[in-house]
């Protein structure tokens, strides 16, 4: 088994439902446990910003699937909750990024791990220290960065991340 850590995030409906919905849907992967949820902040849009808020989180899993299967699993869950690619950085019902694989890097198109923006975007970075409080993952010691990020516009809410399904 591997330790995997996905971010989630919505900006679109239900945006706590939604975020439920991706998880529920992520523990039914085969050989997959959902083992840990962070809260649940919203943040503002980066990059095309002429959109709602996001509410956005992150979960750690264990599983035997490959990095590569894990990343076509989000993206299939992805698709069948209805997210369109439309625009770059654009609004969605759900977007599950593979932020980290313990033991495993990658720098190609299709996969590059660890997540190539952890470290720049609060919205990822504040979710982590939830899990790893001490500011280090499977793969990643993030804690110098926390300084650094701009964590103004994270907010946390009264939502939650259900891990009984």
């Amino acid at each position: 088994m591997s330790t995997v850590v996905l971010g989630l995030g919505s900006n679109m409906g239900d945006r706590l439902k939604n975020l439920n919905t991706a998880v529920r849907a992520i523990s039914r992967l085969p050989n997959t446990q959902v083992i840990k949820a962070s809260s649940v902040y919203q943040t503002k849009p980066v990059g095309f910003t002429e959109q709602s808020d996001f509410y956005n989180g992150a979960i750690t899993v264990e599983t035997t699937l490959s990095p590569h299967s894990i990343l076509g699993a989000c993206l299939g869950i992805e698709a069948a909750m209805g997210r369109i690619r439309r625009q770059k950085n654009g609004p969605r019902i759900i977007d599950i990024d593979v932020l980290l694989y313990e033991s495993f890097t990658s720098d190609s198109f299709e996969l590059t791990l660890p997540h190539p923006r952890i470290k720049e975007r609060a919205f990822v970075m504040v979710p982590l220290l939830d899990l790893f409080p001490l500011g280090r993952a499977p793969g990643l010691y993030f804690a110098p960065y926390l300084k650094e990020a701009d964590t103004d516009g994270v907010v946390k809410t009264d939502g939650e991340i259900s891990l009984l399904y």
